[in-house]
């Protein structure tokens, strides 16, 4: 220390410089069930070893037939227009006024699977203490993850609940500022005051007295308002924390889409922001691939997307259900002309939504 600092004001020894903001390595104890855990950042609880999801009696995978759903001239004119005055630079006149060619309905199947999980974390969490209960193993021992009892949501509900593990609560001395409550300032190293910037601490400057220190060639600090020391951000000036277990419980649709890309001049990506018909819904706690669809790439894309399902979410979740559907997708190609031209156009989607490559009119909306 050189005499300059000396200039500055001593410091209270007492008060300790700032600790970690997360307790270190070994700082917490160990809680049965739970090991493993310590330090980690949201670990995964895996389901329990006995926990061997099975698929149900084989039913309900064989699909019916349906009707590939038509559009009339009236809704595809109708549809047409909405999407020309939905244009800034198209005007409506050619939807009203084209003469049609052919109608043609194109079958679409979206095949849609669903798998419904639950996955467990678990990670250390703390809170100031200030007197309040605490839970911990003088009271019991603390359950396994997968033991404690939640309620359910709706299922194919995306959620998520947080929950402090029972008996898992101990009282410590804060490790930030070692149970003094507060912690030195950094930047004036507990003193309250910093020497002045201006003047480099000689109190003038240019053979005058530093008019921004009065002469005194130091400052006082304002971030802890000369004080030398601040309030501990992690325990709030209580001194102690609370330690305990918290478990994050995640309820998730995982969901895969599928749909046959056999439109060249139409992108398939475009069926993603419409609905369609489920003519076919299958719904169990583990679904069969389906059979005897018509649609055989449907028949291959079910068997792998519900093998892939299984692999992926039975080791880290608990599957709760699994879901899969087969939509009918309405879509028709429209061939019309206007002023002598051909032109067309495909009307998809329940919602009649319209994908046109061209169209004949680039003027200002009538």
């Amino acid at each position: 220390m050189n005499e300059k600092d000396n200039d500055l004001g001593a410091f209270d020894p007492n008060i300790p410089e700032e600790g970690p903001s997360a307790p270190p390595p070994g700082w917490l104890d160990n809680i049965h069930g739970y090991q493993g855990h310590i330090g980690d950042d949201n670990p995964l609880c895996p389901p329990p070893p006995a926990y061997t999801p099975q698929p149900e009696q084989d039913r309900n995978t064989l699909v019916p037939n349906v009707r590939v759903p038509t559009v009339s001239e009236d809704v595809a004119r109708e549809a047409l227009v909405k999407f020309a005055e939905s244009k800034w630079k198209y005007s409506a006149k050619p939807a009203r006024n084209l003469t049609f060619k052919d109608l043609k309905a194109i079958t679409v199947y979206r095949y849609r699977l669903e798998t419904y999980t639950e996955t467990r974390t678990s990670a250390w969490q703390f809170e100031p203490y200030n007197g309040q209960a605490v839970d911990g193993p003088q009271f019991g021992v603390s359950p396994p993850p997968w033991d404690i009892q939640v309620v359910l949501p709706q299922r194919f509900t995306d959620m998520a609940v947080k929950v402090r593990v029972p008996h898992s609560s101990f009282v410590k001395n804060c490790h930030t500022c070692h149970g003094c409550g507060r912690t030195r300032c950094r930047l004036c190293n507990g003193r309250g005051v910093k020497r002045c910037t201006f003047c480099h601490g000689h109190g003038r400057s240019r053979n005058k007295r530093c008019s921004s220190c009065g002469g005194r060639g130091r400052r006082r600090c304002h971030p802890c308002q000369g004080q030398g020391y601040k309030t501990c951000s992690v325990c709030h000036g209580k001194q102690h924390l609370m330690h305990f277990i918290e478990l994050t419980i995640t309820w998730k649709d995982n969901i895969d889409n599928f749909i046959p890309d056999r439109q060249p001049d139409f992108p398939n990506q475009k069926f993603e922001k419409v609905t369609g018909d489920p003519f076919f819904v299958d719904e169990n706690v583990l679904v069969y691939p389906i059979q005897g669809f018509p649609d055989q790439e449907i028949c291959d894309v079910s068997r792998k997307l519900i093998g892939e399902h299984f692999g992926r979410f039975s080791s880290t979740s608990r599957i709760l259900q699994q879901r899969q559907t087969i939509e009918m997708v309405p879509l028709t190609h429209a061939k019309y002309t206007y002023s002598g031209k051909d032109f067309d156009f495909y009307v998809f989607g329940v919602e009649n939504q319209v994908h046109a490559g061209k169209y004949p009119s680039a003027c200002t909306i009538l």
